[in-house]
């Protein structure tokens, strides 16, 4: 059994342990999901093998609800917490050393070990949050981990490649990638070391469940969930919504690397760091607070809609940049962030969905199938985009992602028209 969350003010401060836990989440997923596509197309990989495999070791986030129930009865929540991140501490040092050598499969299982570790410790992470604190704390506290998450998103997606650019000028690519891995490897660790101190012991160790009782559990909650009413719609939205960016998110970088010659932008890693990783990111945060803000005050029913068209028109932009092919940084800057301005208020409309849907008797686990669900709409057109993108070329593959935002219109009108 747990213990409650009022006694946390005896172990210390959630100052202590808040701030870290969640960059130790943030940081895994955005080494997975974005600077494994930089470091493979940086080391030569051709864009549709890039698109193919970088999508597939994702496939751990889409199916931890099958295991997340084993996380709350085998062990406590910190010791989860703990091993996972030792495990990826580990990973992310072995990619290091590997991945830039040209081991590419090797590579690409250790992406896979990191983000079955990192989807694991998110279930660990995100269930000590609510067992550690208190019902006010966690209130107090829910934008503070959400600031530090987005700290790991620009950590990984500006400051690394910033990092890498740098080293690349008197270092070779390889040895570039492989020094900034290793640096996100001792930070890990160093978070791990001290949230083996920092962590409250405010747990004991799980009764002992049946596997079998599980299962039954992880069965009727799936068959609860698909009953739902709606529930056609539901996947169809939740699988198409995102569609546009689900095609574009892992061929945006290749194109800002890529040579004139080949259609791209010919960006360096830094550049990228600073205008995609850092501003952008910036913008997408200021566009996502403003579609909460706007979520709040007017309701899904009527956001939902102009949401969906910020997600998806400002993706004409990279249209705009494959037939210009831009030098003037300013104009290229000020394309990614309008696109990723736009993106941050559109997904704002997905999660608000979602919530509403997932709500109910079992609304925890139901919303854990509804992300995982989103992911599988982000994972599946991404395994196709490289190919596109290599049969097409990056002009006309960008208008074939315009096009592909009609079925996200369509399928967010018939979620306005059955929204109450």
């Amino acid at each position: 059994m747990n213990n409650q969350g009022n006694k946390t003010n005896k172990l210390g401060t959630p100052w202590l342990w808040v701030p870290t836990l969640y960059i130790a989440e943030g940081i895994p997923y955005f080494i997975v999901t974005f600077i494994s596509v930089t470091l493979f197309k940086q080391l030569g990989m051709p864009n549709a093998e890039l698109a193919l495999f970088t999508s597939l070791i994702s496939f751990p986030w889409i199916i931890k609800p099958l295991w997340s129930p084993f996380v709350d009865v085998i062990k406590t929540k910190r010791w989860w917490i703990i091993t996972m991140q030792a495990l990826m501490v580990t990973s992310i040092f072995l990619i290091a050393c590997l991945a830039p050598r040209g081991y590419y499969a090797l590579g690409l299982i250790l992406f896979t070990i990191t983000a079955f570790a990192s989807a694991t410790h998110d279930i660990a992470a995100d269930g000590f949050y609510m067992i550690a604190l208190s019902d006010k704390q966690q209130s107090a506290f829910v934008g503070i981990r959400s600031v530090f998450y987005k700290l790991a998103s620009i950590y990984c997606q500006s400051l690394l490649l910033i990092l890498v650019g740098w080293l690349e000028k008197s270092h070779s690519v390889a040895s570039a990638w492989t020094l900034t891995l290793l640096s996100v490897s001792l930070l890990v660790a160093l978070i791990t070391l001290w949230h083996s101190f920092a962590l409250p012991r405010t747990e004991q160790v799980p009764e002992h469940r049946a596997a079998s009782d599980i299962w039954k559990e992880i069965g009727l909650t799936f068959v609860e969930f698909f009953r739902k009413p709606g529930i056609a719609l539901a996947l169809t939205f939740m699988l198409l919504y995102r569609l546009p960016e689900a095609l574009l998110l892992k061929l945006c970088t290749p194109f800002f690397l890529d040579s004139v010659e080949q259609g791209g932008l010919a960006l360096t890693a830094d550049q990228i760091g600073l205008y995609y990783g850092g501003i952008g990111v910036v913008m997408m945060l200021l566009g996502g607070i403003l579609g909460g803000l706007a979520g709040s005050k007017w309701g899904l029913k009527r956001v939902i809609l102009w949401m969906c068209l910020f997600l998806t028109l400002p993706c004409v932009v990279y249209c705009y940049m494959a037939m210009v092919q831009p030098t003037n940084i300013w104009i290229i800057t000020a394309c990614i962030g309008f696109e990723q301005f736009g993106y941050g208020i559109g997904y704002t409309a997905c999660m608000l969905y979602m919530i509403q849907f997932a709500k109910g008797e079992h609304k925890t686990a139901h919303f854990s199938i509804c992300t995982a669900i989103m992911y599988l709409g982000l994972m599946l057109p991404g395994l196709v985009a490289g190919y596109l993108q290599q049969w097409l070329g990056y002009t006309a593959f960008f208008w074939f992602v315009m096009v592909c935002c009609i079925p996200s219109l369509v399928v967010t009108y018939l979620v306005y028209r059955k929204t109450p």
